[in-house]
């Protein structure tokens, strides 16, 4: 079935199996590996992208059903060579250890800052409960999303891509 859709600001169509997950769309349609394929049941994060600025689990959606929507990737975080707020978050606060789960992190702390400027660390940790890191107890990366969203331009940085 043909299929298209919108990836990083960029539109592709392509032919792909109905039974096709997203993630694997992403990964060996597009070549963007930046989203890790984990578990396939959903219970890691860990291949976590934005469907229309919404946090979704790669894995165990169709890229049929994303077909027609706005899909945002790790990759598309950095835009002209400037790190979002949230890269520079988990770089200054080390936010990241064996690095796996951190682009579903990272997708997930900009969904939430997107929504929520300036979240409190309950609203931070409620946010990636859904995310399964088994290297850094979790106070890092606490710390990183923070640093993003005490940094102007965490709140700003969507509306720079969409223009």
């Amino acid at each position: 079935m043909q299929i298209t859709m919108t990836v990083n600001g960029e539109e592709y169509t392509r032919e792909v199996e109905p039974r096709m997950l997203l993630t694997h769309f992403l990964r060996d349609e597009l070549g963007l590996t930046g989203t890790h394929w984990g578990c396939d049941t959903s219970n890691c994060g860990t291949c976590s992208v934005l469907m229309d600025g919404d946090p979704v689990k790669s894995c165990t959606v169709l890229a049929a059903t994303a077909s027609g929507h706005q899909i945002r990737t790790v990759e598309g975080l950095e835009v002209d060579g400037v790190l979002d707020p949230v890269q520079q978050g988990f770089s200054e606060m080390h936010g990241l250890q064996c690095g796996f789960c951190t682009p579903g992190m990272m997708m997930t702390a900009r969904a939430l800052l997107d929504e929520n400027p300036n979240p409190t660390e309950a609203e931070i940790r409620e946010a990636i409960s859904g995310q399964i890191c088994r290297c850094t107890g979790y106070a890092t990366i606490v710390r990183s999303i923070r640093w993003a969203a005490d940094h102007p331009a965490a709140a700003t940085h969507t509306e720079e891509v969409a223009s």
